[in-house]
Order: structure tokens, then sequence, then C-alpha cells
């Protein structure tokens, strides 16, 4: 999801034109249609909470970092019983966004090579035009943050290695086992 064009459910475009130099922060917090879209784009059975505190300030020349937590109370399904799994989300994140003709857009070139850190920071994010959808830089770091296989506690996912101990050993090739072995 690309936060700068992106229509999300908590959509909050952010003209950057209109940042002070000292920065600003503000709180986003998502009505019942808003976590109704957040559920379903996700796959969850409900959002009953999702708020993000955001700090917004001038970065380099002409750059913006975005920086907050997203805090959500979600209900999923359990991927082994399907039923309902509450689970609370409090989620820090942090971007940085650049303008699209900024000296800074342009990619570091090593021989020929991109040079990418993977324990590095991430890279800016350019933008076009004057606004970035800060409800979508939110949503993007709370979708991070959702179990993907969200189990009960104290349940298991019977393995198919389990299960075929258990069944009868029969069949012509079981006996031909056998008697190679001279089991039979």
């Amino acid at each position: 999801m690309n936060p700068t064009d992106a229509k999300s459910p908590v959509s909050y475009p952010f003209r950057v034109s209109r940042l002070a130099r000292k920065g600003t922060d503000l709180t986003i917090t998502a009505d019942a249609d808003q976590r109704a879209g957040l559920a379903k784009a996700h796959g969850l059975l409900s959002v009953e909470r999702f708020d993000a505190e955001i700090a917004v300030r001038p970065w380099k020349a002409d750059g913006v970092r975005v920086k907050g937590e997203v805090f959500a109370d979600i209900v999923q399904e359990c991927v082994v019983t399907l039923d309902p799994l509450p689970a609370r989300i409090a989620q820090d994140f942090e971007a940085l966004f650049i303008p699209e003709d900024s000296r800074l857009a342009r990619q570091e070139w090593r021989d020929g090579e991109i040079v990418i850190e993977a324990e590095g920071a991430d890279l800016p994010e350019p933008f076009s035009g004057d606004t970035i959808d800060l409800g979508a830089v939110a949503e993007e770091f709370f979708a991070l943050a959702i179990d993907p296989y969200p189990r009960k506690k104290g349940t298991e996912i019977a393995s198919k290695a389990e299960s075929a101990t258990d069944e009868k050993k029969v069949g012509p090739l079981y006996e031909g086992l056998k008697k190679l072995r001279g089991e039979g």
C-alpha cells in the first residue's frame, strides 16, 4: 500500500506544504464505519478500537518524518478452532517521505548496484504532490502487527505425520515391505 495515494478506510490526507518548522502532533481515531472497513480489508472479525498518535516533523531540506504508535483492539478467528480471538495491538512506527523531485529521492548506486542494508533504516518513500495520507501510513503498520496465524491458547494443529502413524498399516505395499524386511 502506498501511503501517498492509497484510499485507506482511515484516510487522513495531510498537506506537507503547511507543515510548521516545529512540526505537528495529531491523533486519528477511527469511527464505527472506518473500523468496519479495516476489519473487511484485513480479514478480521471486527476492529473494536483503532487509534494512531502521530508526530509529523520536517526532515532535512524538503522531507517529512512521520513517527507514532498505533493502538487497536481486534477480534480474529482462531486458525484451529475458528473461535473468535481478541487481540491487542500497540505498534510503534517511523517513516520518511521525500518529494519525487527531491535530490534525496535519487538511489545511491555503487558499481552499478543498489546497496541496501538488511538491518539498516528504510529508504525514504517518495511522494507526489504535497499530500501524504497519514491514515494509510498508520494502517500499514497496523497490518504488519496483526498475527497472521492466531491460535487460542492450548490449541494445536495435528501434523500429517502424526495422523499417518495412527492409520492402520494395510495394503499391498505395506505387505510387500514386511516381506522384504523379513517380518511377515
